[in-house]
């Protein structure tokens, strides 16, 4: 109860400073004379960062001359936020806003978005190589981010650099598989084009990213095999030399943990195709070798764990978690294979995964899925139906259906 008297007089003190540099603007919980009562973190961060930050200053200063492509191609975010390089482009320029990614310590390594935008930003070094830790610029949205590990806002004369009262800025934390903070994804834009679904699509795209890690970091000791958009099986951390037949039976071991027949799984493989039975025994004898011997003799099963983002999704479906599955979700099955059992798993999976997504109420559902359905009609139709007339993602689904409709 004591400290209750100081903490009053800080907070008046700060509001006193800031109300100093607020410009007359209609901001939220603004009061009669034009400025608004500062939230509490935001209170915080200024009492950390007035000390060392100008609020004067006109930019963020710059790490290693700007030049950072080695770090950012380094980063354990590159591939992953690569892989959504696209859709990042499209909301960031449909909508008028810059995206950024940083490091743990709030270096930016990656920026997109319109040319007019992106000249703004640059104006204050929103740009690779700028730092936006709390100690460089103070009170911001990226630099809460990181320092709570939770998502964060900061709305025009929030942030303490004056320089910034014209923006507001969304952005969310990226957390590894050990739930250590990697950097911080951010959507950015002029104040008078703040938007209440910004937060959210930070989130979604923020959980994209973090799926992809999930899925691209093995377990110790534990294979990995990834079969959906894409080939690959990880032991340890690096990658098992083989063949695509030899991917094909571990993809079918993987979604049927019960086994298979030696007569069913040759016809899942082959179908009607005259192979030998020396063929198809040496294709098992070559993968039993490679797993360490995990695959039982006889009746063919898998008898070491094996994590499968294919399996993923069937597990995810099974418990009615859409949000989930569509995380795993990379594209079809094996997708150059052309053995009947991989088909026939393929087109269970499409069709469950779109099912699901048709009978979700949420829009970023469709969303993600149109992703990498870009001729899939009835889905954009359905994003558009739950987007919100002044939803910026309906300029994506719209893109999205009128390309469909044109091929």
């Amino acid at each position: 109860m004591s400290q209750r008297p100081d903490l009053k007089r800080r907070r008046a003190v700060l509001e006193h400073e800031w109300s100093r540099w607020v410009p007359r603007l209609s901001v939220p919980g603004a009061r009669p004379g034009g400025t608004a009562a500062l939230r509490h973190e935001v209170t915080e961060s200024w009492a950390r960062s007035l000390g060392s930050v100008d609020p004067g200053r006109d930019s963020a200063p710059v790490t290693d001359g700007g030049r950072v492509h080695q770090r950012w191609t380094s980063s354990p975010l590159y591939r992953p936020v690569s892989a959504l390089a696209g859709e990042l482009h499209s909301i960031a320029e449909d909508a008028g806003f810059v995206t950024a990614v940083t490091d743990e310590a709030g270096t930016i390594l990656w920026t997109c978005g319109g040319p007019a935008m992106r000249r703004r930003a640059e104006q204050v070094n929103f740009a690779p190589g700028g730092r936006w830790d709390e100690q460089a610029m103070g009170t911001n949205a990226l630099s809460l981010a990181l320092r709570t590990g939770r998502p964060s806002s900061v709305f025009s004369a929030e942030h303490l650099v004056s320089a910034l009262h014209g923006w507001v800025c969304y952005c969310a934390p990226v957390h590894g598989r050990d739930g250590r903070v990697l950097g911080v994804l951010d959507l950015s834009t002029t104040w008078d084009r703040s938007h209440p679904l910004a937060m959210s699509t930070v989130r979604t795209l923020v959980s994209t990213i973090e799926a992809r890690l999930t899925s691209e970091v093995p377990r110790p000791g534990q294979l990995r095999l990834t079969c959906l958009g894409s080939e690959q099986a990880v032991h340890e951390g690096r990658p098992l030399p083989l063949r695509p037949r030899q991917l094909e039976i571990l993809t079918l071991l993987a979604l049927e943990p019960e086994g298979f027949s030696p007569e069913r799984l040759r016809a899942a493989l082959y179908g009607d195709r005259p192979v030998t039975s020396s063929t198809f025994k040496a294709e098992i004898s070559h993968l039993r070798r490679a797993l360490g011997g995990a695959i039982s003799p006889r009746h063919y099963a898998l008898t070491a764990p094996v994590s499968c983002d294919a399996a993923d999704v069937l597990r995810a479906l099974e418990q009615g978690d859409t949000d989930t599955a569509l995380r795993h979700w990379g594209g079809p099955l094996l997708p150059r294979s052309e053995a009947p059992g991989i088909e026939e798993w393929r087109t269970r999976l499409e069709v469950a995964v779109r099912e699901a997504v048709l009978a979700s109420t949420r829009a970023e559902h469709a969303l993600r899925y149109g992703e990498r359905a870009p001729y899939d009609t009835e889905v954009h139709e359905h994003a558009l139906r739950l987007l919100g007339p002044h939803d910026t993602r309906r300029a994506i689904a719209r893109g999205r259906l009128t390309a469909s409709l044109r091929d």
